[in-house]
């Protein structure tokens, strides 16, 4: 089979069983999304989201946020992991943003990957799913499985978000980037994978 025409029975798949994939992590506005996903890195969707309503309840933007005080976000953010490094990402981008973008997130790759904590895929996620702007996020649900895939070498994240991006439509990132963390989940487990009963890998892998 060729790559093409594996990537068209890989979209068929992905849009029978996902064809209207939501954000897996709670949010309202940009900024709680910039927040949640910098929570989620070693960390599961649903942890965060047990823990966000605490933290956005006493603060849900910049201003507050630096008003909670480091010590204090990283005792309610402790359950997510790596609470010191996170706590102190999240005060400091808060701080920024009040300092210089007037308390709001920026729509803008530079001055996002430019933020404390915030890496290329923290950007791309919040580029994508608050702002609209074509990316593709590339997590390790989303690097495992093109590898598996052969969609990509798997040599790194930035070699398979490039290939992705190569192989699917602008159009369909932001769509196929939350289809495929869900794939991954729920049918395509790192380890004692059953390939010939799976979706896509029974054809692809």
């Amino acid at each position: 089979m060729d790559t093409s025409e594996k990537v068209r029975r890989i979209a068929e798949v992905l849009d029978r069983l996902y064809p209207d994939p939501q954000v897996p992590l709670d949010h309202k506005d940009p900024y709680t999304l910039l927040i949640a996903v910098l929570l989620s890195a070693q960390c599961t969707d649903k942890r965060v989201n047990l823990v966000t309503p605490q933290l956005f309840a006493l603060a849900d933007n910049p201003a507050d946020m630096v008003g909670l005080g480091e010590v204090r976000i990283r005792e309610i953010i402790r359950p997510c992991g790596l609470s010191p490094q996170k706590a102190k990402a999240i005060h400091g981008l808060s701080r920024i943003l009040c300092e210089r973008y007037g308390g709001k997130v920026p729509a803008d790759w530079e001055a996002l990957e430019a933020l404390p904590g915030v890496g290329h895929k923290t950007a791309s996620a919040v580029m994508s799913h608050a702002f609209n702007i074509p990316a593709f996020p590339v997590d390790t649900h989303i690097h495992r499985l093109a590898e598996r895939w052969g969609l990509s070498s798997g040599r790194n994240v930035v070699e398979t978000e490039r290939d992705l991006k190569r192989l699917f439509p602008e159009s369909e990132w932001m769509r196929r980037h939350l289809q495929i963390i869900y794939f991954g989940r729920e049918h395509c487990p790192a380890l004692r994978h059953d390939a010939a009963t799976c979706p896509i890998c029974s054809f692809a892998a």
